[in-house]
């Protein structure tokens, strides 16, 4: 993050003259080089924003290329059930029309359904979305398969990059047989993901798209698909995954990827007896991320997925991804950052937690009060005066030992996330309209 803090590279104006910013051109150009031969593409542009906005300039970038070769009515996005929800959204914005592939009892797209769907819309494909890992957490054995399909038909194939790092070095997009794909240097090249922003989402693509590459009226001779006010969008934060690649190097990056795989297929061997995995591969393993099976849990006891998500507070860990892509299911997504110490204590606290489901079921603690109905317990309620629940406190705030020794403390108690995902302004005055427009 030092790249940050350095006057010579955060106080450039993104409209500067070329010829003042010489340096910051030769770090894009380097950073686009590399992340080209990372994807197996031919070029990349840095101009999108985010992995939404990515996704977005992937497809009019495939709109206009077909619009070029004659074939701009092809406005069908083919796209499976399992993607990422930004998929649909950004196929629809940038005017393709989107249908369901579906997905198998296993978790993988279902071959003969996308044969089929391809078939059907063969003059009129324009694109098809793919998620590789799958978001279910699998690598499908049939991705190449896929993009034959898809290109059979007159397709384009746009590969979501979400979950790129579980490719860096071992494949590529371009080796899958992928046209177009999208990065999230916020997510997969060590820029800080979270908070708003700021996020990159620049996409590679094969050759025969490279003259349809966003353009910009301050620094290119077209400003054809333009997608950013800055010519090369949050170029400030790029420099982070410039350092991070040129530190990593080649062995590096392709030892994070073999440890992201490692650590969630490391959380699903321990976790599997307490919850279940929903899905595997055909060699029973998963890809970079795992879901675990929550529904049977609510079903005996009435322990929802969120209600252990609002528990896992209690013990320090933000919750993971919550109902998605299958809904009563957890998504968990260790990524090579997490050390096997941090690892082990997520197990051991999402056993502990397991536990307090049974002692629900088992009838020692009612529905209504217990730890995980009422988590996350705030730090007012620790040390009010009174304590209303028929569990301890010590049960409640250091459940485990860890805890005790590095307590996170929770500054809010549970919200109604359906009202608060419905009134997004909070306000703790009592407003009213009726004497609107007076004095």
């Amino acid at each position: 993050l030092l790249p940050l803090g350095n006057p010579g590279l955060q106080r450039i104006h993104p409209y500067a003259p070329a010829d003042q910013t010489q340096g910051y051109h030769e770090m894009i150009d380097e950073l686009s080089a590399m992340l080209a031969e990372i994807t197996g593409f031919a070029a990349t542009s840095l101009q999108p924003n985010s992995g939404a906005a990515g996704e977005f300039t992937g497809l009019i970038t495939i709109a206009s290329y077909l619009k070029s070769i004659g074939e701009g009515h092809r406005k069908i996005a083919l796209i499976p059930s399992s993607a990422h929800g930004t998929n649909p959204a950004s196929a629809v914005q940038a005017g393709f029309i989107p249908k369901t592939v579906k997905c198998d009892e296993n978790g993988n797209v279902d071959i003969d359904h996308l044969r089929s769907q391809a078939e059907k819309y063969k003059s009129e494909l324009g694109a098809f979305m793919v998620t590789y890992p799958s978001t279910h957490g699998i690598f499908e054995k049939e991705i190449r398969e896929m993009c034959r399909i898809t290109h059979q038909a007159g397709g384009q194939v746009y590969m979501d990059g979400a979950n790129m790092n579980a490719q860096v070095g071992l494949t590529n997009p371009g080796f899958i047989g992928a046209d177009v794909c999208h990065l999230n240097l916020h997510k997969t090249f060590a820029i800080p993901h979270g908070g708003g922003g700021p996020g990159v989402g620049p996409i590679c693509v094969a050759e025969h798209l490279v003259p349809f590459l966003p353009g910009h009226p301050v620094t290119c001779a077209t400003d054809h698909n333009t997608v950013s006010s800055a010519p090369y969008g949050s170029a400030g934060v790029a420099t982070i995954t410039y350092a991070y690649i040129k530190m990593m190097g080649t062995d590096g990056l392709t030892e994070a990827t073999k440890i992201a795989i490692l650590s969630a297929n490391y959380l699903a061997s321990k976790l599997d007896d307490s919850y279940g995995v929903l899905y595997r591969g055909e060699e029973g393993r998963v890809g970079h991320e795992l879901i675990l099976e929550c529904r049977k849990i609510k079903q005996r006891s009435g322990i929802s997925e969120s209600d252990i998500a609002k528990r896992l507070m209690d013990y320090g860990f933000h919750a993971p991804t919550l109902s998605f892509p299958v809904a009563g299911t957890l998504m968990i997504e260790p990524t090579e950052s997490e050390s096997l110490t941090e690892l082990d204590r997520f197990v051991e606290t999402m056993n502990q937690i397991r536990q307090e489901i049974r002692e629900v079921e088992d009838g020692e603690y009612t529905l209504e009060d217990n730890v995980l109905v009422n988590a996350p317990h705030p730090e007012y309620e620790a040390v009010a005066d009174e304590w209303n629940h028929a569990y301890p406190r010590s049960k409640a705030i250091y459940p485990l030992q860890h805890v005790a020794d590095n307590k996170f403390w929770i500054n809010v108690a549970r919200v109604d996330d359906a009202y608060g995902d419905r009134n997004l302004v909070a306000c703790l005055c009592n407003v009213s309209f009726e004497d609107e427009g007076e004095e």
